[in-house]
């Protein structure tokens, strides 16, 4: 019999369960959310039934188990005597683990003992970034399935070493953002939308800069809310990322006072209005500048626009969707989204 792991969303498993019954006249066996671990279907068949399996949309992907052994450290790792057999001298592997339940040992200590032990057996050199074979070792409550798959070319692309790194940009980027201040709950909830927004971008400074005298517990609860929306995307990032991250510098500034420190030489000012120039008539210019400039200095409103009187500065006033308004908690990602696309099409050009 021939055994294959699939992943699926959480609740989908019966659904997938469903659509393989249609698919495949042969009998099978499958068993849904194995040790009440759910997006995960096991499924026995006499035939490699994989082409069937991978037609169904709600299938994520799905591994096809080379071995099995017990859930306890050394079973795994001994494995490695019979993983060396499908890993050639000149491959570049390496070791996934997920391990589901509680154990003695974690995830990490399986890659890297049994990796090192398949490296003494073959020779081969380990490629975390770009390996030709994974061996995928999926860990239940008692058992252990050893898969050994091609690269994903899906995961290989997310932090491809071929892709220009957007930060490059962000980190010369410092948003000047007017807080949305009023009732005190709706000040803390844009407050957050724009803590995220900033740390997701890994920008260089979020400025938030009042026009004038507030009311100081409004301004509280709006930054109040900047500090949680920025330490929960800053807590995803963590997880996420395979390298290291740098959480966004926070402070107030008076908004006129931003605007005469940020005149200075090797630095753009650009404020986001709807009486600006569309996008893409300026785009050119605007990317030759965007590639020289030490810092990047981007005024969004909140429920009322920038201040007329600052346009004099700017050196861009940018429409970034003509005819449209964006919702305060949009103007960051838009904005530099648009900047990030103009860009890397300058670098493209190289």
């Amino acid at each position: 019999m021939i055994k294959f792991i699939i992943k699926t969303q959480k609740g989908f498993e019966n659904i997938v369960i469903n659509h393989l019954k249609t698919l495949v006249k042969d009998e099978f066996k499958a068993i849904p959310s194995p040790d009440g671990f759910h997006g995960v279907v096991i499924v026995e068949s006499s035939k490699d039934i994989r082409d069937k399996i991978l037609s169904i949309p709600e299938v994520e992907r799905v591994l096809k188990v080379d071995f099995e052994t017990s859930a306890d450290f050394d079973s795994i790792v001994n494995m490695a005597e019979k993983i060396k057999d499908y890993i050639n001298e000149n491959d570049k592997y390496a070791v996934e683990t997920i391990k589901r339940g509680e154990k003695d040992y974690n995830s990490i200590d399986i890659n890297k003992v049994l990796g090192a032990k398949i490296k003494d057996l073959t020779n081969a050199k380990v490629d975390l970034n770009n390996p030709d074979k994974v061996v995928y070792v999926e860990i239940f409550k008692d058992k252990a399935y050893i898969c050994i798959e091609g690269k994903d070319e899906f995961k290989n692309k997310k932090y491809s070493e071929e892709k220009e790194n957007a930060r490059k940009l962000f980190r010369r980027v410092i948003v000047v953002q007017l807080p949305y201040l009023g009732e005190k709950k709706v000040c803390r909830k844009f407050g957050e939308a724009i803590g995220r927004s900033a740390q997701a971008f890994e920008i260089k400074e979020l400025i938030i800069a009042p026009k004038e005298k507030v009311d100081a517990y409004e301004l509280e609860e709006f930054i109040k809310g900047v500090k949680i929306g920025q330490n929960s995307r800053y807590e995803i990032q963590k997880r996420a990322y395979p390298f290291d991250i740098r959480k966004v510098k926070v402070s107030v500034q008076d908004l006129y006072q931003v605007i005469r420190d940020k005149r200075r030489k090797n630095r753009l000012l650009i404020i986001t209005d709807p009486k600006g120039e569309e996008l893409g008539k300026i785009k050119d210019k605007l990317s030759k500048d965007l590639k020289g400039k030490r810092e990047i200095i981007i005024f969004c409103g909140s429920r009322e626009g920038i201040p007329r009187g600052l346009f004099r500065f700017a050196d861009y006033i940018i429409d970034l969707s003509p005819k449209m308004t964006f919702a305060t908690e949009h103007a960051i990602p838009a904005a530099l989204i648009a900047l990030w696309t103009i860009y890397s099409e300058n670098l493209d050009k190289k």
